[in-house]
């Protein structure tokens, strides 16, 4: 049995590199801070660009417990106390239909609920297949020329009733930057 030889280990470190190169790169990833109706920081969002849509991870904090409508909405600007600077559901066809459950489609700012626990925390990791960073594959772009935002409402969204599922007031807001 041969032994393979330091330089023989340098060419195929070297070739693992160069055939590696070109997929070694950093993903497109985006970020939003949480601010609450009071204007005080209640978290982070991370949105890391896939080859089908977004990643989104939520670490928030000082928020009521329960289940919350969670939402990615047209405008970035998040204005306290009430977040309607913020406009409507991210969506790329008219007419609008909400709710992931809704037979008719539904809009493409639409995510899963939000659960907060009983000390206020919330962390979550999740993929959507409806939105892109800068728009890709007939996919809206959350960072367009106006921008846009995640919201996240007082209530849970029941996925079906018009327009925002009946998921109540906006409770945080954060800039997608």
């Amino acid at each position: 049995m041969a032994l393979l030889r330091p330089p023989f280990l340098l060419a195929a470190f070297t070739l693992g590199l160069t055939v590696l190169g070109p997929f070694a790169h950093a993903a497109d990833e985006a970020s939003a801070s949480l601010i609450g109706t009071d204007g005080a920081n209640h978290g982070t969002a991370h949105l890391t660009e896939t080859p089908t849509g977004v990643l989104l991870r939520i670490e928030a904090t000082h928020l009521p417990a329960g289940w919350h409508g969670l939402h990615f909405h047209e405008k970035g600007v998040c204005t306290p106390p009430k977040f309607t600077s913020a406009g409507s559901h991210v969506h790329a066809a008219s007419p609008v239909v909400h709710g992931l459950l809704n037979p008719k489609a539904n809009d493409d700012g639409d995510l899963p609920n939000l659960f907060v626990a009983s000390d206020g925390t919330a962390t979550v990791e999740l993929h959507t297949t409806l939105v892109s960073l800068h728009g890709t594959d007939n996919r809206p772009a959350l960072l367009d020329t106006d921008g846009s935002s995640l919201v996240i409402h007082a209530k849970p969204d029941d996925y079906t009733t018009q327009p925002i599922g009946g998921a109540g007031d906006r409770i945080a807001c954060g800039v997608i930057h």
